[in-house]
């Protein structure tokens, strides 16, 4: 139960004081020992708590996911591999795999209807898997996104071909390793905010995404924000908190 339910069962008599306290308690977080699960922010941040598989035995990521759907939410475990999946399916058959993203979905309802439109570029096919993990983040929190891939610096006509396709979107997330040069040159000529996500593809001198993340955070180009190195989860989420407030 939520709070607004709990607080009217016990207006009208269905509850006692000490009841609701329980139940409200329980909405607030979730204790399994090993985690304390944040049950409340989908009312606070519009999205429910996200599972980071790495550091996590199958077992706790399965009694995490199941403490989440059993409370309505939406369950999504980032950074998964195949052999997990697997484990997780046997326990919850209705899951889904989503290799490209390597992540598991498990739904415990309809989705929001997309709304609104984000573009998510990558410079190129070697940076799909961090691109992926981006577009099923915005998906599932209600955005529409128009995947642009492999439009990288060393062929600036094929960046050129999709400018009005990218123009079209309420916020751009510019996937890149390497040099991390595409944000900066896209950034010179949208007019939307751009969600630069650094990753670690690239020769020994990239620093597994160091040199990309630089170049991004120097960037002489303003609007343009970074996050960490491979972070597609992360530019999934704020980019799909910006086109909350241009969707349409």
């Amino acid at each position: 139960m939520n709070l607004e339910q709990v607080l009217k069962k016990v207006a009208g008599g269905e509850l006692t004081v000490d009841a609701a306290r329980k139940e409200i308690e329980s909405s607030l977080e979730q204790s399994l020992g090993f985690a304390r699960i944040d049950m409340d922010r989908p009312r606070r941040c519009g999205h429910p708590e996200t599972i980071y598989c790495p550091g996590k035995t199958v077992e706790q990521i399965v009694e995490i996911a199941g403490a989440l759907h059993r409370a309505g939410q939406h369950v999504m475990a980032t950074r998964a591999t195949e052999s997990i999946y697997e484990a997780f399916s046997d326990i919850y058959p209705d899951s889904r795999w989503h290799a490209a993203a390597k992540a598991i979905t498990y739904d415990a309802g309809p989705l929001p209807e997309p709304q609104g439109l984000i573009a998510v570029v990558t410079a190129g096919t070697a940076d799909l898997p961090v691109a992926e993990e981006a577009c099923l983040t915005a998906e599932r929190m209600g955005a529409r996104v128009d995947r642009i891939y492999d439009v990288g610096v060393a062929g600036l006509h094929r960046l050129g071909a999709q400018l009005d396709r990218i123009r079209k979107a309420n916020v751009v997330i510019v996937v890149a390793g390497m040099e991390g040069a595409l944000p900066s040159v896209l950034g010179g000529l949208i007019d939307r905010p751009v969600i630069a996500v650094p990753t670690s593809v690239g020769y020994s001198l990239n620093l597994h995404g160091l040199s990309a993340l630089l170049s991004m955070l120097n960037s002489c180009v303003p609007g343009i924000t970074v996050v960490n190195v491979d972070n597609g989860f992360g530019a999934g989420v704020a980019a799909a908190m910006i086109n909350r407030t241009g969707a349409s």
